[in-house]
């Protein structure tokens, strides 16, 4: 048992102290959440959009198509787009939008991490858009009349008063997607950024060690998952409070 422990720290020298290669960590581990955040960010803003839009055709599809005008035309051509766009995104491998994205459309971009950033945030669009509409959808209709009675349109209900209760509803479910971003970010080493997974794979290539750098990495997802669940655990402590004042 001591000459293991002997090994596994001979192993962890020559992986993390040797040539500071845990640097390589530290910066696999900083790219990998500001890839989170602002993916998350743009997810967010982008799941919104498709949400109301998908959200008003279905509870106000049927009444506009009798109404007709262009508004209708609008809103179905809206629909349309954002279920092609859903149906797209949520058919195809992440890792495959990434190496589109970074090999085709942004061929000219040499900034890895920003191309993984819109990449992994139109990739989260689509999740978030499905969250904050079943959100919206669960929302009592009575709310869209007393914004109305307040003196707001349609936009301004949904603004100030659908999407408030939405986010709410929908924050756990948020944050669940937040862990699933940040381990399916592990990918973005397939266009060269130098994630967390990647940093660790360079190590293994480097000192033909794949033990201690590889658990490394897991250890540090593990910790991430375990901090983000903890808080999501706290948030809905306090959200089930609130409910009951």
């Amino acid at each position: 048992m001591a000459e293991w422990f002997h090994s596994i720290a001979d192993a962890f020298n020559r992986c993390f102290i040797e040539d500071n290669r845990w640097k390589w960590m530290l910066e696999g581990l900083g790219n990998t959440m500001i890839i989170t955040i602002f993916a998350l960010l743009i997810g967010i803003v982008l799941g919104i959009i498709i949400a109301a839009v998908r959200s008003t055709y279905d509870m106000n599809g049927a009444s506009m198509k009798k109404k007709g005008g262009l508004s209708y035309v609008l809103l179905r051509i809206g629909n349309f787009i954002c279920n092609l766009f859903l149906t797209v995104i949520r058919g195809t491998p992440v890792v495959v939008q990434l190496m589109i994205m970074y090999f085709v459309i942004l061929v000219n971009v040499t900034n890895g991490v920003l191309v993984a950033v819109i990449a992994f945030g139109i990739n989260s669009g689509a999740y978030v858009a499905e969250i904050f509409r079943s959100g919206i959808m669960s929302i009592d209709e009575g709310q869209i009349e007393a914004g109305r009675s307040l003196g707001f349109n349609y936009i301004q209900t949904m603004i100030f008063i659908i999407i408030p209760q939405a986010v709410k509803v929908v924050l756990p479910t948020l944050f669940n997607e937040l862990i699933v971003l940040i381990k399916e970010t592990s990918v973005a080493g397939y266009v060269g950024v130098m994630d967390l997974t990647k940093a660790g794979d360079k190590i293994r290539g480097r000192t033909f060690e794949a033990f201690v750098p590889l658990i490394a990495v897991a250890v540090v997802y593990l910790i991430i998952v375990i901090i983000l669940t903890r808080i999501l655990r706290i948030i809905e402590k306090r959200l089930r409070k609130g409910e009951r004042r």
